[in-house]
C-alpha cells in the first residue's frame, strides 16, 4: 500500500489517487478564534457537522479545546463533555462520514474512538503519555503536526533559521519515531502546522514549498482556514481561504481542513475511494 496516496483508518482506507478530500471543522468550544460559541450546544454541533458533510466534507473533525493563539486549554473532563456526545450523534445519524477528533489527550482520544472516531488529529503529535499505545491498540489513524511552543505562547515572536527545513525535519523524525514505536506507517498523516508558532512570512514560505513535504512519504494535511495571515495578506479571511485552498489542491495536498466547504473549489471528493478494511 502506498503511504503517500493512502491513509489507513480504523475500519477504512482513504485512497487519494483520484483526488483530495475536505476535512470540515466542528469546534465545540466557547473560544475558538473563528467560530467559538456557535456550536457549543451539542445539537447545533451535530447539525453543523452534517451540513458540512452534505456540502462536501469527507471528514468531520470534532474538537473540544481551542488551540487559538493565547488559549490556555481545558481539563479532560470538560473536553470529554463537549465532544463525546457530538461524535456519538454524528455516528448515529450517518454511518458513512469519517470522524476525526482534534485532541492531544489520550483519555479524550480513547473516548472519541469508542464513540466512532477513526482519526486522532493531534497538534502535539502523540506526545501525551499513553497516546502511542492507544493508537497502536485501536488501529486509529493519526495526524501529527508541527508547532513551535504551545498555543498560549506560540505566537510570541516565533523564529526559525529555515522554517521549511525545520518543519520538514521535525515531521520526518516524529513520523519515524511513531513507526519505531509500532504505529503502522500508512496510519500516519502529517501537517506543517500553519499558524502554530509561525509568522505570516513563515506561513507563506511553507505554502510556497508545500510540495517538499511529499518527500516524507505520508498523506499531507493542511489547515489554513480563516487564519490571521490571510487577513493580513488579503484583507479578508474567507477570500484568502478560498485562494489558498485552490493553491493547495493544485499542488496535490491530500486533506484540506476548512471551517466552511460550501463555497470552496470542489476537491472532487467523489474521486477519493473509501474502502472498508472489514
Amino acid at each position: 500500500m502506498c503511504c503517500v496516496n493512502c491513509w489507513r483508518l480504523r475500519t477504512r482506507v482513504l485512497d487519494f489517487s483520484g483526488g483530495a478530500i475536505f476535512m470540515g471543522i466542528v469546534n465545540v468550544t466557547p473560544d475558538s478564534f473563528s467560530d467559538g460559541g456557535k456550536y457549543l450546544d451539542h445539537s447545533a454541533a451535530i447539525r453543523h457537522a452534517l451540513e458540512l458533510y452534505e456540502s462536501g466534507a469527507g471528514i468531520i473533525d470534532v474538537g473540544g479545546e481551542s488551540t487559538r493563539p493565547g488559549s490556555g486549554g481545558v481539563d479532560a473532563n470538560e473536553e470529554l463533555r463537549r465532544v463525546v456526545k457530538v461524535i456519538e450523534g454524528i455516528r448515529a445519524l450517518s454511518g458513512s462520514v469519517v470522524i476525526s477528533v482534534d485532541t492531544n489527550k489520550t483519555v479524550v482520544a480513547k473516548a472519541a474512538i469508542d464513540a466512532g472516531a477513526e482519526i486522532v488529529n493531534d497538534v502535539f503529535s502523540a506526545e501525551d503519555a499513553g497516546m502511542v499505545e492507544l493508537l497502536r491498540e485501536t488501529g486509529a489513524a493519526v495526524c501529527i503536526m508541527h508547532r513551535q511552543g504551545n498555543p498560549k505562547t506560540m505566537q510570541n515572536a516565533p523564529q526559525y533559521d529555515d522554517v521549511v527545513s525545520e518543519v520538514f525535519g521535525y515531521l520526518r523524525q516524529r513520523r519515524l519515531e511513531l513507526i519505531e514505536a509500532g504505529i503502522v506507517p500508512e496510519r500516519i498523516a502529517i501537517d506543517p502546522g500553519i499558524g502554530f508558532g509561525k509568522t505570516t512570512e513563515h506561513n507563506w514560505q511553507l505554502i510556497r514549498n508545500i510540495s517538499k513535504f511529499f518527500e516524507i512519504g505520508a498523506p499531507l494535511l493542511v489547515g489554513h482556514s480563516r487564519k490571521r495571515f490571510l487577513l493580513e495578506t488579503f484583507g479578508n479571511r474567507e477570500e484568502g481561504t478560498r485562494i489558498v485552498t485552490r493553491v493547495l489542491l493544485k499542488e496535490g495536498v491530500h486533506v484540506v481542513r476548512l471551517h466552511e466547504v460550501r463555497n470552496q473549489t470542489a476537491p472532487q471528493n467523489e474521486n477519493v475511494k473509501i474502502n472498508s478494511l472489514n
